[in-house]
C-alpha cells in the first residue's frame, strides 16, 4: 500500500495580502475627498441656483431703477411707498398675521389630538376616517372656495379673516394629521404605560411624556402650516371684500400695477422682501426641529 505524505500547512493555507493599517487609513480620505469635490459643486450649484433670486429682489429693492419711487441712489424710498400703500402695510402685516397665527394654532390643536387619537385608540371606521382627511389632498384648492364661500356666508363668516384661517386650517389638516399620527406612532407605547402606572391620568401622560417627544413633529406641522397661511393668495381673494382686511400678498398684488396699469418692480421687489423675510428667519430658527420632524417616523420603537 504506496503512502502519501500529508499536505504541509503552507500549501492549504490561502495566500493573504497583508494591509499595513496606515495604508489603509490614507485610502479612506483620497476616497472621500474625489467623492466630496463633486458633491460640493454641485451643492454650490443648487445653493446660487436658489438663492440668486431673493439675493436680486433684495439688491432691485434698494436699487435706483427709472419709474420706480427708488430714482436716484440706493435707499427705502419702495418700501416707504409701500409703507402707505391705502390703509398702511402695518394694517396688512397684521391681517396677515392674525391669519397664520390663527391657522397654527387651530392646525396644531386638531392634528395633535387628532394624531393621537389615530395612533392610539382603535374605534369602528379608523382607516376609513384617515382616509377621507387624505382625501382633501385629491380635490383641488380652488375648486372648494366657492363651495366654501357660499357655507361661509350662511354663517356669518364670509368676508371675515376668521372665515380664511378656517378655511386655510382645512387645507392643512390631511399633511398635518399624516405628519402627528407618524409621530405618535414613532413613540413606544411602554412610555404610555409606564407613565400610567407611575400615576399618571391619560392626560397626563399625553401632556407630560408624549408631548415632548412629538414636539419636532408638532413644530414642522406648525411651520408649514405658518409658511402657507402667510403667503396664502387665493383665499383671500376669494373671501375677502373689505380693502382693509386683505393680507399682505393680496396687497402687493394691488400695489404693483396701481398707476395706470404699469408694473412698478421697485414696490412690488420691496413687498416680495417683506414677505420672504419672517419665512427666511423662521425657518433658520426651527430648522434643526424641522429635519427632526420630518425623520421622527423613519423609525420606529
Amino acid at each position: 500500500m504506496a503512502l502519501t505524505a500529508a499536505p504541509s500547512p503552507a500549501a492549504t493555507t490561502s495566500t493573504r495580502t497583508i494591509v499595513a493599517p496606515g495604508a489603509r487609513e490614507r485610502r479612506r480620505p483620497v476616497g472621500r475627498l474625489l467623492w466630496g469635490i463633486p458633491s460640493t459643486i454641485f451643492t454650490g450649484a443648487l445653493a446660487i441656483i436658489f438663492l440668486y433670486p431673493l439675493v436680486w429682489t433684495g439688491v432691485a429693492s434698494v436699487s435706483p431703477q427709472a419709474g420706480t419711487s427708488q430714482t436716484d441712489g440706493w435707499g427705502f424710498g419702495n418700501y416707504a411707498t409701500l409703507a402707505n400703500f391705502q390703509s398702511g402695510i402695518w394694517v396688512y402685516l397684521g391681517n396677515s398675521l392674525f391669519v397664520s397665527l390663527l391657522t397654527v394654532t387651530l392646525t396644531l390643536l386638531v392634528s395633535f389630538f387628532g394624531g393621537y387619537a389615530f395612533a392610539r385608540f382603535q374605534f369602528p371606521g379608523k382607516n376609513l376616517l384617515f382616509l377621507s382627511v387624505l382625501a382633501i389632498l385629491m380635490v383641488p384648492y380652488a375648486t372648494l372656495l366657492i363651495p366654501l364661500y357660499v357655507i361661509l356666508n350662511a354663517v356669518g363668516l364670509q368676508n371675515s379673516l376668521v372665515g380664511v384661517a378656517l378655511v386655510l386650517t382645512m387645507f392643512q389638516l390631511p399633511f398635518s394629521m399624516f405628519m402627528m399620527r407618524i409621530s405618535f406612532e414613532s413613540v413606544p407605547r411602554e412610555l404610555d404605560e409606564a407613565a400610567l402606572v407611575d400615576g399618571c391620568t391619560s392626560f397626563g401622560a399625553l401632556w407630560r411624556v408624549l408631548l415632548p417627544a412629538v414636539k419636532p413633529g408638532l413644530i414642522t406641522v406648525g411651520l408649514f402650516a405658518f409658511l402657507t397661511a402667510w403667503n396664502d393668495f387665493i383665499a383671500p381673494l376669494i373671501l375677502i371684500n373689505d380693502q382693509s382686511r386683505i393680507t399682505l400678498p393680496l396687497a402687493v398684488a394691488n400695489l404693483r400695477g396701481q398707476t395706470m396699469g404699469v408694473i412698478d418692480y421697485g414696490v412690488t421687489e420691496a413687498g416680495v422682501v417683506v414677505l420672504a423675510l419672517p419665512c427666511i428667519v423662521l425657518f433658520l430658527i426651527l430648522q434643526r426641529h424641522y429635519v427632526r420632524g420630518f425623520m421622527s417616523g423613519a423609525f420606529k420603537g
